[in-house]
């Protein structure tokens, strides 16, 4: 699934999932380091614990950020899977 974030750097997060395990996650722009970062770091992990830790968060004085947009993006594409 793709998801066009709003609010940050990174212009597309597309997520895919094997169940309710994120199979693999890529961000397209963004911060090179901290967005590969993420995306190994939620690797193999489950939907609702990486929504969990990630929903919420903020970067400078936006008032979302790349973890935040994967929350929200994991949060449609749990959605279509159900």
């Amino acid at each position: 699934m793709d998801y066009r974030p709003t609010g940050v750097c990174s212009q597309l997060i597309r997520v895919e999932l094997d169940g309710d395990t994120i199979k693999n996650v890529e961000f397209i722009g963004g911060c090179n380091g901290n967005t590969k970062g993420i995306s190994s770091l939620v690797k193999g992990m489950n939907v609702q614990d990486a929504i969990s830790r990630m929903e919420g968060i903020t970067c400078g004085y936006k008032t979302t950020s790349c973890p935040d947009q994967l929350a929200k993006a994991l949060k449609i594409a749990a959605g279509q899977q159900n």
